[in-house]
């Protein structure tokens, strides 16, 4: 077969001579392992002219497509990249490993292996070109991988060596979007150009939507040159390929938020003929309906490479003899954002999206220092404040459900959240219960606030803390799942977890208290007596909660104090807390400066700063007036 792309290259190359073998259907399987290469690309969902958006101009990737396998319902289990890496190379849901905060780093357990190091340990010389942003420091690049660098190339393998090689492509990342291309510059239309019902459209909105086609065509153009790479060194034959996105976006609510634009991903491998005893279905060009995510790699990966699966690995193998029966659901989650504390978790089946808010006290469109950088989001906001935006596109502005339910079938945009509607009540309580067995099944380590994590389990790994005997995480989730609730009915069982002795349930009482507002004035005492509580996350979410109820003095000397707190994760979070009551009072702001002042560093990756810094900006403050600056 001889398929040519219209950018000139091949896919298929030329057959080359191999030992065969036969499996028991007398299938031909060869005996010599597959090359694997990896095309990957950030911050970019599925719109490629081969998804069907007639609007991309994509014809490499389209080609790609044309001999191979597309993927339909392929998915980041995050929505922003260094989760979502971590879920990839390690194999299980980030959240399950305790590193589900963005750039957080926290330790690995022991148990868990990187899928590189299995490939390496078969034979694979496994290159990596060039990011990592694992959210770990527990893994080394340099050690798991035999190159990892901007050279790093399976050319540099020993002769007849089989290769797996990641070449990851920056071109469609979100910064991308932080200087804006003059208009006339464009070569997409910015007056035709498609964008979401959630979006205003303003001339910056469309702008952005514009630049960032072009950024996907440049990408899609890269994209080509690696492929041609390939069938130039005459290796495409052998060699199976997976093009991916890393997670979906880029413009504001599709990155970072658990939606279809933010966590469905383009997915299409190319497997030769050679091969063919992998394909998933029979015929090449093909659209595969299965549920994927990226928890299902790295088994993925073992399976095509004949190696045993260990059964701490989370996800499924979708390709080879270790190949599993169709999931029914795939499942993401989303935790803090840099300097913002959210927590959500959603699952997915064919048709709908559920998802859960457990923090739904807190709007969509919390300010984040870099999300702020794109010209379209900070248009957005102004439309919002100026009245301009209809029901649609102001609900990003607002406060959270607790629940929501979307058919994406009928509504890609997910827009009509159907949680509240009778008919659907099957559906939600079927995808409710689903989220709530498969956060049970991974021990979701997110039950647990992040300031108290790092207190209680120091340098252990979540993953193994929450295994062990002193945590009782199933009484934890339940807490959780009734105080999110915001049922009135329930106040007497909220004010019982203000004494119970795990901090964690301590702290869902406090945020169940929260989202009742003034339904939980019989509970004051309760909360008053909670600001003297060893847990920085319960004083933070007891005092919000109280000086929404009118007790603000003893709110703000509640989270003066908590800003004293060695904790940097417990400072961020009162900061955020004292962000959303709107407070200002010349000792809160005295507070957060002497927090300023006193940090032994100043560096981005210091979040209690970043929301200091974000303050200092919304009090329209001169930090030279306070003998500071930021320095970075």
């Amino acid at each position: 077969m001889d398929i040519k792309s219209l950018t000139g290259y091949s896919i298929l190359g030329i057959a080359a001579f191999t030992t065969l073998a036969f499996n028991g259907c007398g299938e031909k399987v060869p005996e010599e392992l597959p090359n694997i290469l990896w095309l990957t690309s950030e911050d970019n969902s599925a719109m490629l002219g081969c998804y069907g958006d007639e609007f991309a101009t994509t014809p490499n990737l389209d080609n790609l497509a044309s001999q191979g396998f597309l993927y339909t319902h392929a998915y980041a289990n995050a929505p922003v990249c260094a989760p979502a890496r971590n879920t990839i190379i390690t194999g299980i849901y980030a959240n399950s490993g305790g590193n589900q905060h963005m750039r957080s780093y926290y330790p690995m357990s022991e148990m868990v292996k990187t899928y590189p190091e299995f490939l390496r340990e078969a034979g694979y010389y496994c290159t990596n070109n060039v990011k990592t942003d694992y959210n770990t420091e527990s893994i080394d690049p340099n050690q798991i991988w035999d190159e990892n660098s901007r050279d790093a190339h399976y050319k540099n393998r020993a002769p007849g060596q089989p290769f797996f090689a990641v070449f990851n492509t920056t071109i469609s990342h979100e910064s991308s979007l932080h200087d804006s291309i003059p208009d006339e510059q464009l070569r997409h239309s910015m007056d035709e150009v498609p964008i979401a019902p959630y979006h205003p459209a303003t001339h910056a909105v469309k702008h952005d939507w514009a630049q960032y086609y072009d950024k996907i065509e440049d990408m899609d153009t890269q994209i080509g040159k690696l492929l041609k790479e390939l069938d130039d060194a005459g290796l495409a034959e052998n060699t199976i390929v997976f093009y991916y996105g890393d997670h979906g976006g880029v413009l504001a609510r599709s990155k970072r938020y658990v939606y279809e634009t933010g966590t469905r991903v383009p997915f299409i491998v190319h497997i030769p003929e050679k091969y063919k005893h992998l394909f998933p279905v029979e015929k090449v060009d093909s659209k595969v309906n299965r549920l994927i995510s990226f928890v299902d790699l790295a088994p993925t990966l073992l399976s095509i490479a004949g190696i045993e699966i260990p059964n701490y690995l989370q996800g499924n193998a979708f390709l080879g003899k270790q190949k599993t029966k169709d999931p029914q659901y795939a499942y993401m989650f989303r935790g803090r954002m840099d300097e913002r504390y959210d927590m959500s978790r959603a699952v997915r089946d064919h048709k709908y999206r559920y998802i859960r808010n457990y923090m739904p006290y807190r709007i969509y469109g919390q300010h984040l220092e870099y999300l702020w950088q794109a010209p379209s989001i900070r248009s957005w906001e102004q439309a919002y404040l100026n009245g301009e935006c209809n029901e649609i596109q102001s609900a990003f502005w607002n406060k959270k459900p607790v629940e929501e339910l979307y058919d994406t079938e009928n509504d890609y945009w997910e827009v009509n959240n159907l949680a509240g509607d009778p008919q659907y009540k099957e559906v939600l309580e079927r995808m409710r219960n689903a989220n709530r067995e498969w956060v049970s099944r991974i021990k979701d380590t997110g039950f647990i606030p992040e300031a108290d994590r790092v207190d209680r389990a120091g340098d252990k790994p979540m993953y193994d803390f929450v295994r062990s005997e002193n945590v009782d995480l199933e009484s934890i989730m339940d807490a959780a799942e009734i105080a999110t609730l915001g049922k009135a009915e329930n106040l007497k069982t909220l004010q019982s977890y203000l004494k119970n002795e795990e901090n964690a349930i301590r702290y869902w009482g406090a945020t169940g208290l929260l989202i009742l507002e003034e339904q939980a004035s019989p509970a004051k005492n309760a909360l008053l007596a909670a600001l003297n509580d060893k847990s920085a996350n319960v004083v933070t979410v007891a005092a919000e909660a109280l000086y929404n109820m009118g007790e603000k003095e003893a709110a703000k000397k509640a989270l003066l104090k908590v800003l004293e707190n060695p904790n940097e994760f417990a400072r961020c979070h009162a900061l955020n807390a004292i962000d959303c009551i709107e407070e200002k009072s010349p000792e809160i702001v005295d507070g957060v400066v002497n927090m300023i002042k006193t940090s032994p560093e100043m560096t981005r990756n210091r979040y209690d700063l970043r929301a200091a810094k974000w303050l200092i900006e919304k009090w329209e403050l001169n930090p030279a007036d306070y003998q500071f600056e930021f320095e970075w």
